[in-house]
């Protein structure tokens, strides 16, 4: 059972990957997601930046 499983989570992952490659909308979606993320971490750091300089 747990061989099936396995096998069945790695023909997935390796379907997901093809539909993502082969995919122009799902390929942008990616990218705007990792730029939102990308963004969200660049505030969080400012933010961190900020506090430390009003701690010294």
């Amino acid at each position: 059972m747990d061989e099936k499983f396995l096998l069945g989570v790695a023909l997935g992952m390796l379907g997901g990957s093809l539909v993502v490659a082969n995919s122009v909308k799902a390929r942008q979606m990616v990218k705007s997601g990792q730029q939102e993320a990308m963004k969200k971490v660049s505030g969080l750091t400012e933010k961190n930046k900020k506090k430390s300089k009003k701690q010294n």
